[in-house]
């Protein structure tokens, strides 16, 4: 498994007492103006972001697509996309960043987020008078709306709502090829030993759904491990792996081969093991290329040039995740939670 995935799945939870709120409220104060972060925290913007540092790779990759990157005076050593992030300044590990690196850096606004960083990060760097947006995306549309808001507060609202037209439109595509298909039912490896794989409550779950496929595992937990025998007994139609740079699916499928147990899945008899890039499983505008990645590989015959695309007025308004309901529901009463 990659790091990132190894960070996410070990992340101390970023624990807040207010809710969530319903949308952004801006104030206007003399030297700036006051939002509401997606973990409920009141941030005092300043009237102009030049200086900005990230604390999550997911974030840093936000900031190269809307194409504010000559924003970015810093951001954490494991930003790896795109490469020209790795030159930038770095302040340290996601989860314990150099707070004095940080100050250096004189940043107008630094940006973090609840699926890697610690509240204690934010705690202390708001009592250094240093403005801490957070970001709290556990959907795919919550990953949307994460841009946008990013992009708000940087000042660059007119290329957040360009980018993620975009990313909506690509979405929807995939949408109406697969919105006649039934789900696959696969396997997402978090780790190996201990094999552990994803709750329905992850980010990483709501992607699968966009790309057809749901875990073959219900659990309310988010990073459930299980058995070889239950994966046995649940049989997924495909196992999917994330590696640093994608393409290792041979060497993964090899390796499940010489394994007892492994080999005699379905799934591994019949070549059905998909690798994808960890550069993708993070709820950045990059999802959306690995999800039209999978969907094509889990369904290719729905992306065959001959097929017509179902077209539905209300397309972009309705989740994959309906398509599914049923069949966790089903499924519920076979697998524990």
């Amino acid at each position: 498994m990659g790091m990132f995935v190894a960070l996410v799945a070990s992340a101390v939870p970023y624990a807040l007492a207010a809710s969530r709120p319903a949308g952004q409220q801006a104030a206007q104060t003399p030297t700036g103006h006051i939002v509401t972060d997606e973990v409920g925290r009141e941030v005092k913007i300043p009237a102009t972001v030049n200086r900005v540092v990230t604390l999550a790779p997911d974030l840093t990759e936000t900031i190269y697509a809307l194409g504010l990157e000559g924003r970015l005076v810093g951001d954490t050593n494991v930003c790896d996309t795109p490469a020209a992030a790795k030159s930038k300044p770095h302040v340290g590990d996601p989860q314990n960043p150099s707070l004095e690196t940080i100050v250096a850096l004189r940043p107008d606004l630094v940006l973090a987020t609840t699926s890697i960083n610690r509240v204690e990060t934010a705690d202390a760097l708001k009592n250094l008078g240093i403005a801490v947006y957070t970001t709290d995306p556990e959907t795919v549309r919550g990953m949307l709306d994460s841009v946008q808001h990013v992009a708000d507060v940087i000042g660059a609202p007119k290329q957040g709502t360009e980018l993620v037209g975009k990313l909506q439109q690509r979405l929807n595509a995939v949408h109406a090829r697969l919105s006649e298909r039934p789900m696959v039912h696969v396997l997402f490896v978090v780790w190996l030993e201990p094999l552990q794989t994803i709750g329905q409550n992850t980010f990483i779950a709501d992607a699968l759904r966009w790309a057809g496929a749901e875990s073959v595992l219900v659990s309310s937990q988010k990073w459930p491990h299980l058995s070889i025998e239950e994966v046995v007994r649940l049989q997924p139609d495909y196992i999917i792996f994330t590696n640093d740079h994608g393409g290792a699916a041979a060497a993964e499928l090899a390796d499940l081969r010489a394994r007892p147990a492994w080999r005699d899945l379905d799934a591994v008899e019949q070549g059905h093991v998909v690798d994808v890039s960890e550069e993708a499983i993070r709820p950045s505008p990059g999802l959306v290329g690995m999800i039209e990645q999978l969907a094509r590989q889990l369904h290719p015959e729905a992306f065959s040039e001959n097929r017509a695309i179902p077209r539905s007025k209300n397309e972009s308004q309705t989740p994959p995740a309906v398509f599914a309901a049923a069949r966790i529901a089903q499924r519920c009463a076979e697998c524990a939670l």
